[in-house]
């Protein structure tokens, strides 16, 4: 990184393991994206009260050309001892997801969303559980009760549209999932 890892304690006092973790997992953001231009970490008791169990805030701000991403962590209320570790990981997993997919954006590869063909059903054999699709293309493509998603089986008849992936099976095509449209 150009500026290195700022960490920052608030309503409580600085440790030393808490701000380890969090200098190693911030220096793996480097393998995601490699011009990070700054990282800084604040590790609160946003309320300060005077029984036992107060949650922790967890916000990491990374600052990379053109953008900051920001994240925010509450250790859960309602458990009798706060776990630190998860939510500091959980922070870096969820600030390492934005900068692997703001590194693909500015390398230019971004994914494309495809959308499953479709296909209708020109033969089924209930009593066997399986059936055949008749792409858009004219391609007659097998398929099994099993590959049809939410036990919809039953509810395929003649002529009924769906969405579904196809793979090469060892008869020849055969859909892998069968979805309804619609």
């Amino acid at each position: 990184m150009k500026l290195p890892v700022q960490v920052s304690f608030r309503n409580m006092e600085k440790s030393q393991w808490i701000e380890d973790l969090i200098r190693e997992k911030a220096s793996s953001l480097e393998r995601f994206y490699g011009r990070i231009i700054s990282c800084r970490v604040v590790v609160e008791i946003p309320h300060k009260r005077h029984h036992q169990g107060n949650p922790y805030l967890v916000r990491v701000d990374v600052s990379v050309p053109d953008k900051e991403i920001v994240v925010n962590r509450l250790t859960d209320e309602n458990k009798e001892h706060q776990d630190m570790h998860a939510t500091i990981t959980d922070a870096f997993e969820c600030v390492k997801r934005q900068v692997e997919e703001y590194g693909r954006k500015r390398r230019g590869q971004v994914k494309i969303s495809q959308s499953a063909p479709k296909a209708k059903v020109v033969r089924i054999f209930t009593d066997e559980q399986y059936g055949f699709l008749e792409t858009t293309d004219g391609r007659e493509v097998y398929f099994h009760a099993n590959s049809v998603l939410n036990s919809d089986f039953k509810n395929l008849c003649l002529g009924s549209e769906v969405a579904f992936a196809e793979e090469e099976g060892e008869e020849g095509p055969q859909a892998s999932t069968v979805r309804m449209a619609g």
